[in-house]
């Protein structure tokens, strides 16, 4: 939305500037003269083709006015469309006095029917950026060091304006497109605020703001070169539930702003807009560009760059509270509060709380050098009292499944600006308790393939039952530079199986290396137990189970006549294994405090 209002008030800039020129003869030049030379002037500045198809009007009293219809501008030579936008309608009123300094006000504007084709490619340039389209010419030194303090000092400011019936669609480089309708964007001056009304629409979404701030033509005018102190009173809403926006900016010249705002609501949801489905404008067909079918990801944990270049440099604090926040595809977060601290290239999120049901978290999170090479994360955080139950049958009604009393804790930091990276530097431990619970075998097969795998290699006849019964499930993690070591601090009891891992993780090239210890409880193997016989080998993206050598050569040994079945299970009548691990969760749980401090 930025770049699209950046580039309407550049090109309003620029017929701004081209009427300043003439204005002064301008009763005398005819439509078809001002086109040409519009078109000429918008040509030099930007290498695109400016196309005025409709009647073209300049008035020079009491303020410089252009209007035109049917307006179109050319694209870039490596874009998908002709045209980069086109207008139906475009009213300027151009302040004159301004204009004897360089510098641009506009006290009007009003756009309708504007339709703009935004897309990057792929080295990440947009179209929108029009430098490279237009060759400079071999000036002096000083001449451009004169130009460059020229183009520093001009300002555009504005202080009414009203776009109508407006499409913006933005394709990227993999080929996906976005499309947001506007129905109705206006700042309009209202004394010494600005008032703000904004309908827009993408997706199954809705979105609206309203509210006043102080003059943004002041604070435009004035920023970097005044002190600008601005007042925030808006609502955002978004699909009929509102989010109130309150607080205060100020700016001195030459330094980061500092803001104090607060976010208030009663019931708010958090949507993923950025990867909705694109829609048609009032019904009408879009041609849409899906993106190509995507290659399985070479890690579990995505290799992809975080979005952490749109975080702001800034400093200053924005408090959260909302009572009800709905989570895609999770049961609703309640009494959701906290502060967020911006420091410079520092991000800190304290003092983070929620609630799902009865149950509670608390998280503490700091992001230093967000901008830099290579960011450090800190977070620890700790939740209690939650329900499987209650989180998994909240979002999904279908699946059954019952009890469940579950808590984590977590501390760790890091290094890396894709979530590969942080896990492969991660260093601290992780801690995960699951009490009593009956689970559907169908709800146990969601957890992916990494689950899936255990589970078969621990129980190859899972699939038989409808459900299992859970005694107790603990996974004790600690991490050194990305390895995650298990000493007999992860398993699980269930109603056949005793349950005991042991290895290790490479969360750098992820590769599983974990012997898994089944004691079989309920004579599914005639009484022999198959520990240290199973491996779970491969990737966390690929995992594969496999037979411990070792353990079968000794098995084997002790049993004398046992054959090896199914892969990695053992049958053998009347045997009996003299390797026996009984699996312990109170043995395994370490105290709370230890990873976040100041827990019980």
């Amino acid at each position: 939305m930025k770049k699209t209002i950046k580039l309407i008030l550049g090109i309003s800039a620029a017929l701004a500037l081209l009427g300043a020129g003439l204005w002064y003869g301008s009763s005398l030049v005819n439509p078809a003269q001002l086109t040409k030379l519009l078109s000429s002037s918008v040509k030099d500045a930007t290498g695109r083709d400016l196309k005025i198809s409709g009647p073209v009007s300049l008035k020079i009293f009491p303020s410089i006015g252009v209007t035109a219809e049917q307006v179109s501008l050319s694209n870039a030579s490596w874009a998908s469309d002709a045209q980069m936008l086109t207008l139906k309608y475009i009213e300027m009123n151009i302040k004159l006095l301004p204009l004897l300094t360089g510098n641009v006000e506009i006290s009007s504007m009003n756009l309708k029917g504007l339709d703009a084709h935004l897309q990057t490619n792929k080295a990440g340039v947009g179209n929108w950026d029009m430098t490279s389209s237009v060759s400079t010419p071999n000036t002096s030194s000083g001449n451009s060091a004169n130009q460059s303090t020229s183009d520093d000092s001009a300002f555009v400011a504005i202080e009414t304006v009203n776009i109508s019936d407006a499409k913006i669609s933005y394709q990227e480089a993999n080929g996906s497109t976005k499309i947001f309708l506007l129905p109705k964007f206006a700042l309009d001056k209202s004394g010494s605020k600005t008032s703000v009304i904004v309908d827009a629409q993408h997706a199954n979404y809705t979105l609206g703001l309203k509210g006043k701030v102080s003059s943004l033509r002041t604070a435009m005018m004035d920023w970097d070169q005044s002190p600008v102190k601005m007042d925030i009173d808006l609502v955002l809403t978004l699909n009929g539930k509102t989010l109130d926006i309150q607080g205060k900016i100020n700016k001195a010249p030459k330094v980061l702003p500092r803001f104090d705002i607060s976010l208030n609501s009663k019931s708010f949801d958090l949507v993923p807009l950025a990867g909705s489905a694109v829609i048609a404008a009032n019904g009408a067909k879009v041609k849409s560009i899906s993106a190509p079918p995507k290659a399985q990801e070479k890690y579990f944990f995505s290799a992809d760059m975080l979005p952490f270049d749109l975080i702001p440099e800034a400093t200053g604090k924005i408090a959260l509270n909302i009572d009800k926040l709905g989570v895609p595809d999770q049961a609703p977060f309640t009494n959701v509060k906290a502060n967020l601290l911006f420091k410079g290239q520092d991000l800190e999120i304290n003092d983070l709380n929620f609630a799902v049901g009865k149950g509670e978290a608390q998280a503490q999170i700091k992001l230093s050098q967000f901008h830099g090479p290579s960011p450090m994360l800190v977070a620890k955080g700790i939740a209690k009292d939650f329900s499987l139950e209650q989180i998994v049958v909240t979002a999904d009604p279908n699946a059954r499944v019952s009890g469940g009393n579950t808590e984590l804790a977590f501390n760790i930091s890091s290094r890396g600006k894709s979530l590969h990276q942080i896990a492969a530097s991660a260093n601290g431990t992780v801690q995960v308790y699951i009490g009593n619970a009956v689970l559907d075998s169908a709800l146990m097969n969601k957890g992916g393939d990494f689950v899936v795998t255990v589970l078969d290699a621990v129980n190859p006849m899972r699939k038989k039952t409808k459900k299992t019964i859970l005694e107790c499930a603990v996974a004790y993690l600690p991490i050194a530079n990305g390895i995650i070591t298990a000493k007999d601090s992860v398993g699980a009891v269930t109603d056949r199986l005793d349950i005991l891992l042991a290895g290790t993780v490479n969360l750098n090239t992820e590769a599983i290396n974990i012997k898994i210890n089944p004691n079989e409880k309920s004579g599914l193997t005639t009484g022999l137990d198959l520990g240290s016989l199973v491996m779970l080998q491969g990737t966390l993206q690929n995992p594969s189970a496999g037979i411990h050598k070792e353990g079968v050569v000794n098995s084997a040994v002790t049993i004398g006549l046992g054959i090896l079945t199914g892969g990695i299970s053992i049958a053998a009548e009347n045997a009996k294994s003299l390797v026996t691990k009984s699996y312990s969760c109170n043995s395994a749980l370490r105290p709370w405090s230890d990873i976040y401090p100041g827990s019980k």
